[in-house]
């Protein structure tokens, strides 16, 4: 495939990624604003709860008080967290840097100030900034690459650096100064001639990368260039899983899917990406486009989950994906988001938007509570024991917990989550030459300028994921003709398009209307929001012989709450599914547990009487305390 052309746009998008070259040249938090609905809420609760709730744990767990330990020089003594621990401080200021783009607030920016201040005061002179290794009486720098995270943490630094330099170019905090000197120093590191190896935990590739193109600095996307090619390479030692749980076994040029660990893998291809725009790279592109591809159609939930291994974080082989040991990390979600958005942006594919909007509406929005301030690190697919309640001031261990949590040993998840969340806005629409290109749909305003200087501005009007019905209207337009583009979800088979000329159907994919608008021309899309019955691939040995419901892009779960009965004890009973009063509802049987006392060749009992039981979205499972749940439902007796 030939590499896109450079974009034309006069400035850079406020946005997470904003590529050079692309089908698509990104909108961001200055042009799309969410006004309303499902995602305008939870970006409220994230602001006024996940985001608080963040800091305050970062410093009673003294996660932030590490950065005020390396600034007085007396670590190692009174360290607290893991290794990775400064990461999720920078995950922290990446959220409060998009939040405050997206709504100013003082009390977020003083907050946002302090921890600066902090960050910047452990800084070593020539950029070093990790609180784990480097000092008397700590490993020597840079000397555990495979279980480190040196440079994984530096990556989220990057990353939260191009957030604030973004949402705001003026600041005086200091946080960009900090992330360039610490990026130079990577660079003088790692640089040609110097340690020829990668970081056990891809992340520094796409936050160089990205750091680059906002500060206009080559070097940092070549090193992001060199560390992308250095994988693969076996320069990581040797482990129980095998080097392809850190992507080092096979040059990411060669690999056949994504595998390994899911949130280095898809961090990598993420970053891999980047480089190969930047750099014009299209056999990397096409590497990345097919291990992508082959996972998606192999290796991923139902929920657009990624990972089946508990032990180790990572993908299954091929078709192995058990419902009940469903690992599916909220981070795998966050990072597959961000692979497919790049992905998107470089080739216009809509299949790449139907996987954002499955995973953000049952991955990223099924991790946080009701309450936005507990958190799934696992999102399994079938709980078999009801949780247990804890102590809303506990810590729990990342994965044991089958209700939310309020923090984890492991908190990389909530902090991901909450970046993700305060800037949706940038994944909602895009640009090209020929007019507007609308991907996830919300109300919304959008406001952006052509190529050619002439203001196009849009408001979307909708209830989705609730209703189909998602109404374009045209405030403001040029008096030449332009094309507003609006993706067909793969599910929606039966959609229409009401156009100022008619309607007529449309198939998945995209829906295009080109003509020379006038304020106040609305544009309508039906998608057939419906329950419907979901079988799988019958080579998905785990959940052979089972159903699941879908409505929509909300993947649907049974709740022992809802059933009466513990859930692996329901078949289903053939009957549709039925709506009533805004509730999905499917025709299950309670079977007998039985006393026999050998559990095979047991002849088939009498199926049971059905009823009507009603289904929560997935996303809403575990709000109204433990329970045992399950997405895939067994049609046999």
């Amino acid at each position: 495939m030939t590499t896109p052309p450079p974009h034309t746009a006069t400035t850079p998008p406020v946005a997470p990624a904003a590529p050079r070259r692309g089908r698509l040249h990104p909108l961001g938090l200055t042009e799309v604003t969410l006004t309303g609905g499902f995602w305008a809420e939870r970006q409220t609760r994230n602001a006024a709860a996940t985001i608080p709730h963040i800091r305050a744990r970062l410093e009673s767990e003294g996660w932030l008080g590490n950065f005020d330990l390396a600034a007085r020089g007396t670590l190692p003594e009174g360290r607290r967290g893991r290794e990775f621990s400064d990461s999720e401080v920078f995950k922290y200021l990446e959220a409060c840097a998009w939040e405050l783009g997206r709504r100013p607030d003082d009390d977020m920016e003083e907050s946002f100030r302090d921890v600066v201040r902090r960050v910047a005061a452990a800084q070593e002179p020539d950029g070093y900034l990790n609180t784990m290794f480097g000092r008397d009486g700590q490993a020597p720098r840079w000397s555990d690459l495979e279980w480190g995270h040196e440079l994984y943490c530096l990556g989220h630094l990057f990353q939260a650096a191009v957030a604030r330099h973004r949402t705001h170019r003026t600041a005086d905090d200091g946080l960009v100064d900090v992330a360039r000197r610490a990026a130079d120093l990577v660079c003088r590191t790692f640089g040609e001639g110097g340690i020829e190896r990668v970081c056990g935990h891809a992340e520094v590739e796409t936050g160089l990368a990205e750091l680059g193109r906002a500060l206009e600095e080559p070097r940092y996307i070549r090193q992001a260039a060199l560390f992308v090619e250095r994988r693969g390479h076996g320069t990581l030692a040797e482990i129980e899983w095998g080097r392809a749980y850190f992507q080092d076994d096979v040059p990411i040029r060669e690999a056949a899917s994504l595998r390994g660990h899911a949130v280095r893998a898809n961090y990598l291809a993420a970053g891999a990406v980047d480089v190969a725009v930047e750099q014009g790279d299209d056999a990397l592109l096409d590497a990345v486009r097919r291990q992508t591809a082959h996972a998606v159609a192999r290796r991923t939930y139902l929920t657009g989950g990624q990972g089946s291994h508990h032990q180790d974080e990572a993908f299954g082989e091929d078709w192995e994906l058990p419902a009940d040991r469903a690992y599916s990390e909220t981070c795998a979600g966050v990072s597959s988001v961000m692979l497919s958005w790049r992905l998107l942006l470089v080739d216009g594919d809509p299949r790449h938007a139907d996987l954002i909007e499955r995973t953000l509406f049952n991955v990223v929005a099924t991790a946080v509570g009701a309450d936005g301030r507990s958190f799934f690190y696992a999102n399994t697919l079938h709980q078999r024991v009801p949780g247990e309640v804890g102590d809303p001031d506990a810590t729990s261990p990342r994965a044991s917990s089958s209700v939310r949590a309020p923090w984890f040993d492991v908190s990389c998840c909530p902090p991901n989550v909450a970046r993700t969340i305060a800037s949706l806005g940038a994944y909602v629409a895009t640009t090209d030459e020929g007019g507007v290109q609308i991907h996830q749909y919300a109300p919304s305003e959008i406001r952006t300028t052509t190529t050619s200087g002439d203001a196009i501005a849009l408001r979307i009007e909708t209830t989705y994921p609730d209703d189909g019905l998602i109404r374009v209207l045209v405030v403001e337009s040029p008096a030449s003709p332009w094309t507003l583009s609006l993706r067909v979800p793969s599910w929606a088979s039966s959609a229409d398009l009401v156009e100022p000329d008619g309607r007529r159907p449309v198939e998945p994919g995209t829906a295009t209307v080109t003509r020379a608008f006038q304020p106040g021309d609305v544009v309508e899309l039906h998608l057939p929001i419906a329950a419907r019955v979901t079988h799988p691939h019958p080579l998905i040995d785990s959940v052979r012989g089972s159903i699941a419901v879908e409505r929509g892009p909300v993947v649907y779960a049974l709740e022992s709450t809802d059933l009466g009965a513990h859930v692996d004890l329901a078949v289903a009973a053939g009957t549709p599914t039925v709506e009533r009063d805004g509730d999905v509802l499917l025709a299950l049987a309670v079977r007998d547990t039985g006393d026999a006392p050998w559990p095979y060749g047991t002849p088939a009992a009498p199926a049971p009487p059905a009823t009507h039981v009603r289904l929560v979205p997935y996303r809403d499972w575990g709000n109204r305390g433990p329970s045992t749940m399950r997405v895939w439902i067994p049609t046999g007796t």
